[in-house]
């Protein structure tokens, strides 16, 4: 098979090496280290879900001190729980983009 294969694209995104030269080299499975000023999907992920996880806190407490008395600013309150209500809607509509998306890729016949 002469064609372009899955395990040569990805030594050739790996290494940026040509189809004819990744073909005169082994293959090896090693994953691409990152360097130390890259994150990883995994990191950006859990820094965004750190994010609305800090402004639905905010949110409550603000709720909080208008019930409480602590504060008459309504237009505070409301807007820090109209962020977090923007925040999670987002983060849920990623989610689903990534369910999708993961779905579509276990439909792929390899």
């Amino acid at each position: 098979m002469d064609g372009l294969t899955i395990r040569q694209s990805q030594g050739l995104l790996e290494t940026g090496k040509t189809a004819s030269e990744l073909k005169t080299q082994p293959f090896d499975n090693k994953p691409a280290s990152l360097t130390s000023g890259e994150k990883s999907f995994a990191d950006t992920l859990k820094e965004a879900v750190q994010s609305v996880n800090t402004l639905q806190k905010q949110a409550d407490v603000k709720a909080q001190e208008l019930a409480t008395g602590k504060t008459d600013n309504i237009q505070d309150v409301m807007m820090a729980s109209e962020k977090a209500d923007i925040a999670l809607r987002l983060m849920v509509n990623v989610r689903n983009k990534i369910i999708d998306a993961y779905q579509e890729v276990m439909k792929m016949q390899v």
